[in-house]
This record gives structure tokens, C-alpha cells and sequence, in this order.
């Protein structure tokens, strides 16, 4: 008899469990798995089906933290967060990356205006941190953009080069000179 009532009790409990993951999933995931008989068993069911996709979306983010690289338009410091959020994002997933990696990836990163700070931490004996590094990023950040009138991005001259020897002896304005007869 008390086997009977436990029995019932657990019944009456997976039927509600089992209503509410349904009633909180979308629609679609709930529809392309099939019936089961407890919780479980059905939680066994959606892990499974998001095993691939939680290993596509690590790639993904992997292959964004190596390829992330800094522009001028988010600043320093939001690039540096960026990264570091992306690595965060993998330890959750059991896929840590060491935080003297990941700065080692920052500096990888940065473009050539900032040769000269990462030879100088090279060389340094030193390992900084994260808070270091964004600290130490943002003061250079901000010398380059003084020393280069508020921009960090160098200008080339985009003049085209003339191939014709001939059109630098013409004054401009002038076509070819007919003979009247």
C-alpha cells in the first residue's frame, strides 16, 4: 500500500515536471522530441540534441578570439573586454584559456601603431595581468592619439602615379595640338 501511494505521488510529479519543461521550451525544440515516459529521460534527450551545436558554438568562438583583431572606432579598453569576454565565454564550457594566453592574444591583435609597446613588453621580465595590460593599453592608446593629433590610424598619400612619360611634359587642360592646314 505505501508503495501504491509513493508510486502515485511520483507519477502525479513527473507529469507536472514534464508539463512545465514543456511549457518553457520553445514549441520547436518540444516538437522534434519524442515522447517519454519520465523527466529524465527527456532532459537526457534534449542534451543530446545540442551536443553538436555547444561544439559548433565553441569553434566559433575560438576562431573569433584568434581572429578578433583591434580597430580604432570601440577603443582599446572595449577590445581588450571583448576578448576577454570571448575566453569567458569558453570556460563555461570546460574549454579555459590561461589569462597569460589570452594576453598574449591581445597583443597579437593590436595593429602595427602598437610594435614598439609589444616589443617593450617582450622584453619586459614582468607578466601582467589583465587589469595591467588594459591599464598599460589604454595610457599608450592615448599617447598615440596625442602624438597623432587625436587619431591613431596613419593616412597614406593615395596620389596615382602616371605611367605616361609623355602626359608630364603636356600642361593640364590641353588636348593634342592639330597643324592647320
Amino acid at each position: 500500500m505505501s508503495y501504491n501511494l509513493k508510486h502515485r505521488k511520483w507519477v502525479t510529479a513527473n507529469k507536472k515536471y514534464m508539463a512545465v519543461i514543456k511549457n518553457t521550451i520553445e514549441p520547436v525544440i518540444v516538437g522534434s522530441i519524442s515522447e517519454c515516459d519520465t523527466v529524465t529521460e527527456y532532459l537526457d534527450r534534449i542534451k543530446s540534441q545540442f551536443i553538436g551545436s555547444l561544439k559548433t558554438y565553441a569553434t566559433q568562438l575560438i576562431k573569433q578570439l584568434v581572429i578578433e583583431r583591434y580597430s580604432e572606432n570601440g577603443g582599446i579598453r572595449e577590445h581588450i573586454l571583448r576578448m576577454s569576454n570571448l575566453a569567458s565565454k569558453l570556460k563555461l564550457m570546460d574549454l579555459a584559456l590561461k589569462e597569460e594566453f589570452i594576453i598574449h592574444l591581445v597583443f597579437a591583435s593590436l595593429s602595427k601603431e602598437f610594435d614598439t609597446f609589444v616589443v617593450n613588453y617582450d622584453i619586459e621580465p614582468e607578466k601582467w595581468d589583465m587589469e595591467r595590460l588594459i591599464a598599460m593599453c589604454v595610457q599608450e592608446e592615448e599617447r598615440m592619439k596625442a602624438a597623432n593629433g587625436g587619431t591613431i590610424n596613419y593616412l597614406k598619400d593615395n596620389k596615382k602615379k602616371n605611367n605616361n612619360a609623355n602626359s608630364s611634359s603636356k600642361p593640364k587642360g590641353q588636348g593634342p595640338m592639330l597643324h592647320q592646314p
